[in-house]
Parts: structure tokens; C-alpha cells; sequence
């Protein structure tokens, strides 16, 4: 039980805390203390729903629909190319007020970016229906499968809620619209990348 417990959250912990679209955004809004819980539940809570698929199978789907991995690419890669521009551009205007100032989009909007940056993303899926699921399968005792999946979700949970929270401690830095500037900038080339990888691979 142990064993089953402890490689479901080694697992889970190391491909989420891999920095990617969702995490830049999840630490940008940690960064301006806005939302922050909403949006960490939010992921928290999509990767539970996406763990638990993963353990249950999801092989079985993309044997029914096999052109599904390459759809999510197409998607995720084109959300992934306009967010990362967004930021280009954010960086390029310089108007940092309303971040500077602790402000940010409301709840709703926040989340459905919160929600976009997780379904629109097939790393998302390939971390937890692929990877996770794959690595359940060591442990074919009902009660072990199910160790496993609670701790890999546990690990969701801790990850976005301490990324989420944690980031204050960056506050102090982010005092200026430079610093702002740098970030968005890195925020940008971060997805620009993921994107790249993404459609290369299509």
C-alpha cells in the first residue's frame, strides 16, 4: 500500500511540477494574490477528474478515436501561440498599473483561462491519462490502484495550492513594471515553445 501510495505521488508531482502554460498562468495570478484559491482548486480539481481517468483507462478512448491525440495538438498549440502573443504584447506596451496596483481579470474570466490552459492542453492529458494511467497499471490490487490514485491527486492538490500561495513570496520583486515586463516575457517564451513542440510533433 505504501509503495503504491508514494509512487503515485512521486509520479504525479514530477510531471506537474514541470513549468508549462498552467503553472505560469497559476503563478502569475499568485503573484497578484488574485483568485488564487478559485484557480487552484479549479486545477487541482481538473487533474483529479484526469488522474482518475488515466487509472480507470484511457487507452481504450484513443483506440476508438485515434486521431484525438492529434486534434488536441492542433488545438492546444493554436490557444498556446495566442496566449504566449498576449504576453508579447503586454510586454511591449509597458502598461503595468493595473498589476502593479494588485488588480487583475474577474473570477469568471480568470477561470476560464484557468480552465482553457488545462482541457486545451494535450501535455495535460498525456501527463495524466498516458503517463499516470500507464504507471497505474503496476498495481492491479483494487486497494493499491486506488493508494495510488488518491496520493497522485494529493500531490495535484499540494503542488497548485503551494504554487498558487507561495508565489507571494516573489512579491517583493515584482514591485516594478520591469520585473512584470521580464516575467511576461518568459511567460511568453514558455509557451511559444510548448506550442512549437507541440505542432512539430503533429
Amino acid at each position: 500500500m505504501w509503495v503504491a501510495a508514494s509512487t503515485g505521488f512521486g509520479t504525479a508531482i514530477s510531471l506537474i511540477f514541470v513549468i508549462g502554460a498552467q503553472n505560469s498562468f497559476v503563478l502569475r495570478q499568485g503573484l497578484l494574490r488574485r483568485h488564487v484559491f478559485w484557480l487552484c482548486l479549479l486545477c487541482a480539481t481538473s487533474d483529479a477528474i484526469l488522474i482518475t481517468a488515466g487509472v480507470v483507462g484511457f487507452g481504450a478512448i484513443v483506440t476508438v478515436y485515434p486521431m484525438l491525440p492529434t486534434f488536441m495538438a492542433w488545438g492546444g498549440g493554436a490557444f498556446l501561440l495566442f496566449y504566449g502573443a498576449l504576453r508579447f504584447r503586454a510586454a511591449f506596451q509597458g502598461n503595468y498599473v493595473v498589476e502593479l496596483n494588485g488588480q487583475s481579470a474577474p473570477l469568471w474570466s480568470t477561470l476560464t483561462m484557468g480552465a482553457a490552459f488545462t482541457w486545451a492542453n494535450p501535455h495535460v492529458y498525456l501527463d495524466t491519462l498516458g503517463l499516470i494511467g500507464a504507471v497505474s497499471t503496476k498495481f492491479p490490487d483494487p486497494s493499491q490502484n486506488l493508494a495510488f490514485a488518491l496520493s497522485a491527486i494529493s500531490a495535484s492538490f499540494v503542488f497548485f495550492f503551494g504554487l498558487g500561495y507561495g508565489a507571494r513570496i516573489l512579491a517583493p520583486v515584482m514591485q516594478s513594471a520591469k520585473a512584470w515586463k521580464v516575467l511576461d516575457v518568459l511567460i511568453g517564451s514558455v509557451m511559444w515553445i510548448l506550442a512549437a513542440g507541440l505542432l512539430a510533433g503533429v
